[in-house]
C-alpha cells in the first residue's frame, strides 16, 4: 500500500490535441491512442495516460506549465512556442502533414487575380487561433495586406469556409483541408493561392524527461509503421507514421508565423 502512491506519482501524461477545427469527440480520441499508450508504458517502464485536449488555451498553458511530459499536438504555433519557450524537443511529426497549405477559395466567377486584391474585401477563415489562420495572415502578409485592412470572418470549423463563398457571405475562403479543397475545385471553384508549406501534429517531449527517455520515445515513434503490430496501432489514429523534422528549420517557420 505504501509503494502504491510512489507508482502513481510515477506515471507520465501524454497530452492529445488534434486541432479545433474537426469535430472530433475527446473520448473517442483517448480510445484511439490506448495502444500507443501501453507500447510507450512498456517502454519507458511507467504507465502512460492519454490525456485529450479539445482548445488551445488549455493546450497553451498545460504546455506552459510542463503539465504533460509528451504532447501530440495539431497546431504548429503552439507546439512551436513550447519548444521556443519551455524547452521542449520535437521528436518527430505526422507523415502526410509536413505539406500542410493554405488554399484561398474563391468562386469561379471571381475577377479577383491576386491576393493583394483582397485589401478591402470579405475572407472567410478557419478558427482565428487555428494554425491555418496563422498562415493565412502570414501569407497575405507577405502580398502585403494585413487584417486590418479587410474583414475576415472567422468560424470553428473549416467545412463552413466553401459555403462562405459559395453564398456570396465573403469574396474568399481559407481552408487547408484537402478533401474541401478538391471538392471544391470538381464543381469548378478556384485556387487564387496557397501558403508556404508548414509540417503539422507534432510529437514533442517535456525536458522534465531524460535524454535516453527522449530518444527512446523518438525512436519507437519513428519506427512505429515499420512493423506489423506498429501498423495496426496506428489504425486508429489515421496516421500513417510519424518521421523526422529539423527543430531549427521549425522555428525558422515559427518567426515567418509570427509565433508570440
Amino acid at each position: 500500500m505504501l509503494c502504491a502512491p510512489a507508482l502513481a506519482a510515477q506515471a507520465l501524461s501524454f497530452a492529445v490535441n488534434e486541432g479545433v477545427s474537426y469535430r472530433v469527440p475527446l473520448s473517442e480520441i483517448r480510445t484511439r491512442y490506448e495502444g500507443i499508450a501501453a507500447d510507450l508504458s512498456k517502454l519507458l517502464r511507467q504507465p502512460v495516460t492519454i490525456e485529450p485536449i479539445g482548445d488551445y488555451p488549455t493546450l497553451r498553458q498545460g504546455l506552459a506549465d510542463k503539465r504533460w511530459e509528451l504532447a501530440l499536438v495539431h497546431p504548429a504555433h503552439i507546439s512551436i512556442a513550447a519548444i521556443r519557450d519551455q524547452g521542449y524537443s520535437l521528436l518527430a511529426v505526422t507523415k502526410g502533414f509536413t505539406g500542410y497549405k493554405a488554399s484561398f477559395l474563391v468562386r469561379a466567377d471571381s475577377t479577383l487575380k491576386s491576393l493583394a486584391e483582397l485589401r478591402g474585401q470579405r475572407l472567410g477563415a478557419p478558427d482565428e487561433d487555428s494554425i491555418t489562420s496563422m498562415m493565412v495572415r502570414a501569407t497575405l502578409r507577405d502580398n502585403g495586406v494585413v487584417p486590418k485592412q479587410m474583414e475576415i470572418t472567422y468560424t470553428r470549423y473549416q467545412d463552413a469556409v466553401p459555403f462562405f463563398v459559395e453564398n456570396r457571405l465573403t469574396h474568399a475562403g481559407a481552408t487547408a483541408s484537402n478533401a474541401l479543397v478538391k471538392d471544391w475545385q470538381d464543381k469548378g471553384g478556384k485556387v487564387l493561392a496557397a501558403s508556404k508549406a508548414v509540417p503539422i501534429k507534432h510529437i514533442i517531449a517535456s525536458p522534465q524527461l531524460s535524454s535516453e527517455q527522449v530518444e527512446k520515445v523518438r525512436a519507437y515513434f519513428l519506427a512505429l509503421d515499420s512493423s506489423e503490430d506498429g501498423r495496426k496501432k496506428l489504425e486508429p489514429t489515421k496516421w500513417k507514421g510519424f518521421e523526422a523534422y529539423d527543430q531549427a528549420a521549425l522555428l525558422k517557420l515559427g518567426v515567418w508565423l509570427d509565433v508570440k
